[in-house]
């Protein structure tokens, strides 16, 4: 095995019958050479709506084939692999019909993963994944900042013997102590769902920026909130419903007035500068998808993210 293993040529041989990993890199479960890996967590089982989710990985890695390693800005050789060493790690197995048992397994395979100094960049699958991916970062990292990209706040409680869905897993990690609101950001909020909830989440102590607040002030005062803000270990979860369904239609609950594709992109943009520790975008929903314009842009967010990451190395 060699120290580093670029893309598959985009000259030789077509894009649709070369392996679905993400952007044609390398799949392999061996991590001694690995800075990144891209991990699939495909499970719906928690959502509370339109189901589909559990299909957004495939999703995802099928449209990525058509990204070229590129950097308009930068214009440098294959960018990020000429810095960083990804891998695609596959998919792992969840338990459908097991929420609990899904949620252990995909934390049991994502702690060696953190503790072997890999980034973890997570393709959902509903947004529930988000919590074992955070059980295992703070494992490693300790207690985290969040910056979260949504419509929703996502600080449901539950009820008893029924803790866990889509909605309720920020409330769990606060209780668990994952994650220190006072140094967290919840971006892209709106909608009559959250308005139900709104209170709880600034009560919590979280900085929520609504869609409205970005749209008046602007992506750059944004994300200078945003970086004054998140001070530990930051871990990202991108929901695709933050951006309008003009642009994501293909996701589980969507609400009108989000985030533009270009917005969101200059946010993953902005994410330079924090420390990262993972990564997880989720909520895509390929059957309500439409030309597969939201996998696209899911998979147009994930290279971003690894530009940032190649930048500080």
């Amino acid at each position: 095995m060699t120290d580093r293993r670029m893309p598959a040529d985009w000259q030789r041989g077509p894009y649709f019958g070369s392996p679905h990993t993400f952007m044609r890199i390398p799949a392999t479960r061996d991590l001694r050479h690995a800075d990144v890996a891209i991990i699939g967590l495909p499970l719906d089982i928690g959502t509370t709506h339109r189901p589909g989710t559990r299909y957004g990985p495939r999703a995802i890695r099928a449209i990525s084939t058509q990204l070229l390693p590129r950097d308009v800005e930068q214009r440098s050789l294959m960018p990020p692999f000429s810095q960083l060493r990804v891998v695609d790690y596959g998919d792992i197995d969840s338990y459908p019909g097991y929420i609990e048992q899904s949620l252990q397994k995909f934390e049991d395979e994502l702690t060696p993963v953190l503790e072997a100094g890999v980034f973890p960049l997570c393709l959902g699958g509903d947004h529930t994944v988000t919590l074992p991916v955070l059980r295992a970062a703070a494992h490693k990292h300790g207690t985290l900042s969040l910056v979260h990209f949504d419509s929703h706040p996502d600080l449901w409680g539950g009820e008893s013997g029924r803790r866990y869905n889509h909605g309720t897993m920020f409330s769990v990690a606060v209780e668990e102590g994952l994650i220190d609101p006072s140094a967290s950001v919840q971006v892209g909020i709106r909608g009559c769902v959250s308005a139900t909830i709104m209170g709880q989440a600034s009560a919590a102590g979280f900085r929520v920026v609504t869609a409205d607040e970005l749209a008046r002030q602007g992506v750059g005062a944004t994300l200078e909130a945003l970086h004054r803000i998140a001070t530990l270990p930051t871990y990202v979860s991108l929901d695709i419903d933050s951006v309008d369904p003009a642009f994501a239609p293909g996701t589980g609950t969507p609400e009108v007035a989000g985030l533009t594709s270009r917005e969101i992109v200059q946010m993953v943009r902005g994410l330079r500068g924090l420390p990262l520790v993972a990564f997880d975008v989720v909520e895509v929903s390929p059957p309500y998808d439409s030309s597969e314009i939201t996998a696209l842009l899911a998979a147009n967010l994930v290279y971003e993210l690894l530009l940032v990451l190649a930048d500080r190395k």
